[in-house]
């Protein structure tokens, strides 16, 4: 699998994104599933609210080799922050018309 990650802009200052790349890696959480390796494409930001730029990003991450998008768990589920994103759906649900469905959406990391 090789994934791009998008992640919450608002949280950029206090997560690193090290637990997003720890269960890429190890293979936890959302990638716990899958066969061979899990390599991170690429991470970025949704662009800030509304989350706007998570589609163009979404595809330049794909055009550059994704066959995966994951939304890192600061969008859905709220951590570190402990306050999902009020736009994860209609982003996610945005990303997944744009690329159809060859393409993977994960809706959390870990």
């Amino acid at each position: 699998m090789k994934v791009g990650i998008i992640r919450c802009m608002q949280t950029e200052d206090m997560c690193p994104a090290t637990s997003c790349f720890r269960v890429a890696n190890t293979k936890k959480a959302a990638f716990e599933n899958v066969e061979g390796e899990v390599e991170v494409m690429g991470i970025n930001s949704c662009g800030g609210c509304p989350g706007k730029k998570a589609v163009t990003r979404a595809v330049e991450m794909v055009r550059r080799g994704a066959d995966t998008i994951a939304f890192a768990s600061c969008i859905v589920k709220g951590t570190p922050i402990g306050y999902s994103c009020p736009h994860a759906k209609t982003m996610i649900q945005a990303v997944r018309n744009k690329l159809g469905e060859e393409i993977t959406i994960l809706d959390y990391t870990h």
